[in-house]
């Protein structure tokens, strides 16, 4: 799919609302198909199992499938597998090929303990959830919460990692869902704003907003992001029963002011600096929309906030 931009400029200045709702609605039609194909499926599995690269709206999409899923008279309880993340352990923790540690890793995860804990809700065994501290990359002893379904009840596993070989091969039966921003934008023809930079200018406002993240920081983490994506994301995408693309058609004017800011302060010389040479101008191929005009529920109120799931 692409958006055409002299549509969206067009739209951003006589009808920025009706752009909003209409991409919004094209999204919760989404979450409303997969929330059919999950209930279709628990006669198989409780499990769901959510994946997508950074920046592709996970934790908002689990929890509008689980609400979506609500509606439908099926109780859904949501997971971040983030809390499955291992200590990080100088000895043990994998690196990158310059030698960081690299945690975009499936390696990070505790596998053993997600793949026990999927058998143990299977049985209608109740779990503990572990909790993961990334101030200090540590687990803690006290769980995050404890879980136990009852019949008919679904459980979403939303992260990075949820349709690696690791844990599809051992429980087929689970539902996977991929989901990213997939969209290009074009004019005349041409691509002027890549899919994967939607992705990067969410995460890009998101980490300086709400994670304490400097621009020159993302930047700096997003070679060895992109790098992790293609190792051990990508691959297993076609391994989702149903995938969908998050990307909407009104993000960029409502991110414009902002994000051209913070690309504007990165210095040269960082890794991928050409790639940011390439996305600040195609920034300002857009118009601005204010973000006063977003929904509270909208997806990307997880990146600039005040939304009510989270952020």
């Amino acid at each position: 799919m692409a958006y055409q931009l002299k549509d969206l400029n067009y739209r951003t200045v006589s009808d920025p609302v009706g752009l909003i709702e209409e991409a919004d609605a094209n999204y919760a039609a989404l979450v409303n198909a997969a929330a059919d194909r999950i209930a279709d499926n628990r006669k198989n599995s409780p499990i769901v199992l959510l994946s997508g690269p950074s920046g592709s709206g996970k934790t908002t999409t689990a929890m509008k499938i689980a609400e979506a899923l609500e509606h439908k008279g099926i109780r859904s309880h949501y997971v971040a597998m983030d809390d499955y993340f291992i200590t990080v352990d100088p000895a043990t923790t994998p690196r990158t090929p310059e030698g960081e540690y690299d945690l975009e890793s499936p390696l990070c995860l505790d596998m053993e303990l997600l793949n026990e804990h999927f058998t143990m809700l299977g049985e209608g065994k109740r779990i503990y959830v572990p909790k993961y501290e990334f101030s200090r990359r540590m687990r803690i002893q006290e769980p995050s919460k404890s879980l136990k379904l009852k019949k008919d009840e679904i459980v979403i596993f939303e992260g990075i990692h949820a349709l690696n070989d690791m844990i599809t091969d051992y429980h087929p039966e689970a539902f996977k869902l991929y989901i990213s921003a997939r969209s290009d934008v074009e004019f005349g023809g041409r691509v002027v704003f890549k899919r994967t930079w939607f992705r990067l200018v969410r995460r890009m406002v998101r980490d300086f907003k709400f994670r304490g993240s400097s621009p020159e920081e993302t930047m700096g983490m997003w070679a060895n992001v992109r790098r992790g994506e293609k190792l051990h994301i990508s691959p297993f995408k076609d391994k989702a029963d149903f995938q969908f693309d998050t990307s909407l058609a009104y993000e960029l004017p409502v991110f414009n002011a902002t994000a051209t800011a913070l690309f504007q302060s990165v210095p040269e010389g960082i890794e991928r600096y050409d790639e940011l040479k390439s996305v600040l101008p195609a920034l300002q191929l857009f118009g601005h929309i204010d973000e006063s005009l977003v929904p509270d529920e909208a997806l990307i109120r997880e990146f600039i906030g005040g939304g009510i799931y989270g952020n």
